[in-house]
This record gives structure tokens, C-alpha cells and sequence, in this order.
């Protein structure tokens, strides 16, 4: 496993600093606050996950765990704005991130009980304490069955809401005994895969996915402060290698009811993520040629000022696309041709639904709102 080959003599990088020196290490591109490459990466992730719950192509969660991918990026950019603790850094993060999710379900929350409703399943709708997770989700916000292609994607959210908030506290950690913490959640992993813990359903959610996800988290604060950066790129790649086939090894030997993916094997998904974020958050790809693909390069822009928006919303726009291409007939050409044109149809709906909705992140983020970003 992972934590069997990061060993204090391994990886001298990530275990000299002392506690009273992290104001001594740089990033790894000092002075750059935005990192074209980090934005390239969320795009490619956005994709992929867009991609994924289209098709439900399994052989995408190991070409690239993108989940794993936007934890880690997330962690780098947590780990760039508690540099300047002045600026209330968790504060503004929470405020980046809830009013999109209050914009969802002031939709889907109405839509939900309506439907319940008139089906007569009102028995499936959320009590008080559930409606208050729509508010501050420290648990998954829950719906009905109906709901669900909505609400399935809301536990990014609160594994998100959750490592902002506890990142001062393992910041700290992390200067001291940087390698210890970065391995830690994948030894919590570990030991909840192997150590059959009864924990109440939603916290047992919540704790399983911080096991999951945290250690990416953590190399993203290993970019920011520049660490990744030192390791011996060999260590580094033999690290990433063994950790990537420990969590193919453990998915293919222990595989969910629906199969292989990666998605449904937590302890599969840990390692194998934590393997391919150290490799992605070390390379250093020049991309100045998006300046010159015009389109593209836009996107990459537009995707991130609406990640959170495009996040959101994606699953309703793939669930309304199939309704609509029968309405079109888009069968006629095909199977495969009918599926294509199905995701065809969900991007324009998602591209409607970020018109519309995505300014909100423009005030939450306090820019001048646009109805298309810049």
C-alpha cells in the first residue's frame, strides 16, 4: 500500500521542515495566485465527470479519477488563501461555495415535495433537520428517490464544505509532520475498510468520504507550499505507481455490486486517486498554446468561474435530455448516434441553466455579475 513506501527516509522533501519554518517555503510558481495548468485540470475534470454520468463508462474512473483530481486543487487553493489569513479564507470559501447550492434547491427542494405530493410519497420527503442540511450541509442534503439524480452529486459539496473548514486546524498539522498527515486519511481509510465500523448512515457518509478524498486534499497543500516539488521525481513516480496499482488491485479483487468502478470502491478509489493527483499536481505541462485555440481557451475560463453552477446542475440537464431526444426522435440515427445527441442536448440545457443561474457565483465571489463569464 501507499503508506508502506512513504517512509521518512524515502521522501526527505516532505518531512524536514520544522514547525517554525513554513513561512519559508515558496510555491511552487511563486507570486502565481492563478495557475493556467490547475484551471486546465478542473476543466478536463468537469468533463470527465459530465462525460461519466452520461455513458457510465467505467474505464473513465482509472484514465482519470477526477473526483480526486478537484479535491486536490481544491486543497492547493485552500492552501493559497490561508496564506493570507486576513482575508477570513474559510469564510470566503463558504461563501464561494453555499449560494449556488441555496440557488439548487430553492428549485429542486419545491420540484421534490410537489412531486411527492401528487405521487402520494410524502412520506420519503426530508423532516426539519433534513431541510436544514439544504442550508449548512455538514451531512448530505436528502431527498426522495425521485430526487435523486439531483441530489446524488451533493455529497462533493459537503465533503468540500467540510475540508475548508477544518484546513487551518490540519495546516498546522501538516508544517509540523507533514508526510504523517498527508498519510493519515488514507490509514483512516484503511482502517474503516478492514475494521467493519457501525457509524450512523450519514455521518458514516461523511467521515468515509474525508477518508477517501483527504489525503488529495493534502497534496494539494504539498503543491502549494512547494514540497511535491522537491521529492525525487523517481520516489515520486514509484510512490504514484504502487499506490495506483494498490487501489486497481483492490477494486479488481474486491469489486461493488455494480462492478469495478471505481466510484463504488472506497479504499479502491482512495489509493488509485492518491497516486494519480501526486503525478498530476507535479507535472509542470507548458499549455500557452490554449492562448492560440481561442474556444477552448474560453471554455477553460467560462468552466471555472461556473464550476460550482456547471456542477450542480449537470445531472438534472443529462436526466431532462433523454425525455427531450425522445420528443426528437434521436433514436432514429442510432443507438450510440441517440446517445451522443442526448449529451448534445444536456450541454445546450446546462449552457441555459449557467446563463441563468451561474452570475450568482459572480456576487458570491464579489466580481461584477455577467451573464457569460469573461
Amino acid at each position: 500500500m501507499a503508506s508502506d513506501n512513504l517512509s521518512e527516509t524515502a521522501v526527505p522533501a516532505l518531512t524536514t521542515a520544522s514547525p517554525t519554518a513554513p513561512a519559508t517555503t515558496t510555491p511552487t510558481r511563486p507570486g502565481a495566485l492563478r495557475d493556467r495548468y490547475l484551471d486546465f485540470l478542473r476543466f478536463v475534470a468537469i468533463v470527465r465527470i459530465i462525460v461519466y454520468h452520461s455513458f457510465g463508462f467505467v474505464w473513465l474512473t482509472y484514465v482519470f479519477p477526477a473526483m480526486g483530481v478537484m479535491f486536490a486543487l481544491g486543497g492547493s487553493l485552500m492552501a493559497n488563501s490561508l496564506a493570507n489569513p486576513a482575508g477570513r479564507p474559510v469564510r470566503k470559501r463558504l461563501r464561494r461555495l453555499l449560494p449556488a447550492l441555496w440557488i439548487f434547491g430553492a428549485v429542486v427542494v419545491p420540484a421534490m415535495i410537489m412531486q411527492a405530493k401528487r405521487e402520494g410519497d410524502a412520506d420519503e420527503l426530508p423532516g426539519i433537520e433534513g431541510l436544514l442540511a439544504w442550508i449548512f450541509p455538514i451531512v448530505d442534503p436528502p431527498g426522495t428517490e425521485w430526487a435523486e439524480p439531483a441530489t446524488v452529486v451533493l455529497w462533493y459539496l459537503v465533503t468540500y464544505l467540510w475540508l475548508v473548514m477544518l484546513s487551518p486546524l490540519v495546516l498546522r498539522a501538516y508544517r509540523r509532520w507533514p508526510l504523517p498527515i498527508v498519510l493519515t486519511p488514507l490509514a483512516a481509510l484503511i482502517v474503516i475498510g478492514f475494521g467493519g465500523f457501525a457509524l450512523d448512515p450519514a455521518v458514516g457518509a461523511v467521515v468515509l468520504n474525508l477518508a477517501t478524498f483527504g489525503s488529495c486534499w493534502l497534496v494539494g497543500f504539498a503543491h502549494r507550499d512547494g514540497r511535491l516539488a522537491r521529492v525525487p521525481l523517481p520516489v515520486l513516480i514509484g510512490v504514484a505507481a504502487v499506490a495506483m496499482i494498490a487501489g486497481a488491485v483492490w477494486a479488481f479483487t474486491h469489486p461493488a455490486e455494480s462492478g469495478v468502478d471505481l466510484n463504488d470502491i472506497p479504499l479502491g478509489q482512495g489509493l488509485y486517486s492518491f497516486g494519480f493527483v501526486l503525478l498530476a499536481m507535479r507535472v509542470r505541462p507548458s499549455i500557452a498554446w490554449l492562448r492560440r485555440v481561442r474556444v477552448l481557451d474560453w471554455l477553460v475560463t467560462a468552466v471555472n468561474a461556473r464550476a460550482v453552477t456547471i456542477y450542480l446542475w449537470h445531472n438534472p440537464a443529462i436526466e431532462v435530455s433523454y425525455p427531450i431526444g425522445d420528443r426528437l426522435d434521436v433514436w432514429r440515427f442510432g443507438d450510440r448516434s441517440g446517445e451522443m445527441l442526448c449529451l448534445l442536448i444536456a450541454v445546450i440545457v446546462m449552457a441555459v441553466t449557467t446563463v441563468a443561474l451561474g452570475w450568482i457565483e459572480d456576487i458570491a465571489a464579489r466580481r461584477k455579475p455577467r451573464l457569460i463569464p469573461r
